[in-house]
């Protein structure tokens, strides 16, 4: 284990933390800090990170779970949304782990995280809201193209293998400025 992972293990489970006192806050810092990790490792020079996917994966549980002690304080449909949404992926984490394959995690989307955003936002913004069984199937049905999509980009197609944190920030600079 080297430095850099050390680094960027400590960076993402205290990124984690804050959504067990500020859901909403706490957990787009979550994911945003999830995101960050590719720019320490283009960054840091301290000794590499050996397998980014498995180290990824293996992070991405403690924000899950601290998004799941949030998500058992609710009630009814949404609770049980969340511990369903929370094991699949869960199932999909050990399945991709076993096998190595990057393509597994296609069919086991990460839609836990966002169907989290989704419920903490609407308690956020409109307490004591309830989502009826047939708004929460179109809710899921929504956030598991979104997430299908990005699964997709990352894991299937790796659209960003062949490209730095750093060269993709300047592309995206670029892009705003009319730079070609």
């Amino acid at each position: 284990m080297t430095l850099e992972v050390l680094v960027i293990a400590a960076f993402r489970i205290g990124g984690s933390l804050p959504v067990l006192r500020w859901p909403l806050a706490g957990g787009l810092l979550a994911i945003l800090v999830d995101l960050s990790d590719l720019l320490l490792r283009d960054v840091l020079e301290l000794g590499g990170v050996p397998d980014y996917q498995s180290l990824d994966k293996w992070l991405d549980q403690v924000y899950m779970a601290a998004f799941l002690v949030v998500a058992l304080r609710w009630q009814g449909l949404e609770r049980a949304v969340a511990v369903g949404l929370y094991v699949f992926r869960l199932v999909g984490f050990a399945v991709f782990e076993v096998t190595g394959e990057r393509a597994v995690l296609l069919l086991f989307p990460n839609v836990f995280e966002l169907w989290f955003l989704v419920m903490v936002a609407i308690h956020r913004l409109r307490p004591g809201t309830v989502l009826p069984p047939v708004a929460t199937a179109l809710v899921l049905a929504g956030l598991v193209v979104v997430k299908e999509l990005q699964e997709w980009a990352l894991h299937g197609a790796r659209l960003f293998d062949g490209i730095s944190s750093l060269e993709f920030l300047d592309q995206v600079r670029r892009w705003l400025t009319g730079e070609t």
